[in-house]
């Protein structure tokens, strides 16, 4: 009673893959686009009608269509809510993650967005996947490693010290040493951010702990740009130059 059911049917019956040779060879991508927007009109108690489609667009052969499923899975997770998101679209965000490139950033540029609607334990189970986001098919592919490191910036603040420094602080290291200038830029930030954490919830231990790795892997580095990445990360966070001037 919400839409007239021969407008719904005809929007089902756009996975079809008849109607992609017959009407529109990119009807199924079409179809992903509109689908927040129907399941918001439906509702989170009427996801049982989209449900099926959703799943068969997910598993398209056209990396377009799972692309652009990628990029708004954020979206229908605030409209299904936490206990659907967990049971029907977490399968899918798993397959999104191992999908190819195309697909995997329409995940990436929204991660934080759909891990903070989340459980606390389910969103733990990710922190063994972040690190999967530094390997990428073309490794020429740089403004993935950048967007990760935007998006861990954010991300920090869904997790303990412990767990930051245990996981995240491994992945911060390695893009610090990335070979493109801008993604090691942004991961300064993301270091000093990381130091923030320690210090704003009392975990002076791990912060001393980060910062002396930081001195050794970078101060202390043999080649210039090591060196070099030492003092960036002073310069974003002017905090940090007590320490610096300590040592």
């Amino acid at each position: 009673d919400i839409i007239p059911q021969p407008l719904l049917d005809q929007y089902l019956s756009m996975t079809d893959p008849a109607r992609a040779q017959t009407v529109d060879t990119e009807i199924a991508k079409h179809c992903a686009y509109s689908l927040p927007g129907v399941a918001l009109t439906l509702g989170r108690q009427n996801w049982h009608c989209l449900k099926d489609t959703y799943e068969t667009l997910a598993s398209d052969v056209q990396w377009k269509v799972r692309r652009t499923l990628a990029f708004s899975i954020h979206e229908l997770a605030v409209i299904l809510g936490d206990q659907l998101t967990a049971a029907d679209l977490v399968p899918i965000f798993n397959g999104f993650l191992k999908d190819l490139d195309e697909v995997r950033i329409g995940v990436l540029k929204h991660l934080y967005d759909f891990l903070k609607l989340l459980h606390a334990d389910k969103r733990r189970e990710y922190l063994y996947q972040l690190q999967e986001f530094v390997v990428t098919d073309n490794s020429r592919n740089w403004r993935f490693r950048y967007e990760l490191a935007e998006q861990l910036i954010l991300i920090l603040e869904l997790y303990n010290p412990n767990d930051v420094y245990d996981y995240l602080r491994h992945i911060a290291l390695t893009l610090c040493s990335d070979k493109v200038s801008e993604v090691r830029w942004i991961s300064f930030k993301l270091v000093v951010a990381i130091l923030q954490k320690f210090y704003a919830n009392s975990a002076n231990t791990l912060g001393l702990n980060f910062i002396n790795e930081l001195i050794v892997r970078f101060r202390h580095c043999s080649k210039w740009v090591g060196r070099q990445a030492f003092a960036f990360i002073c310069q974003v966070g002017m905090f940090f130059l007590c320490f610096c001037v300590y040592v």
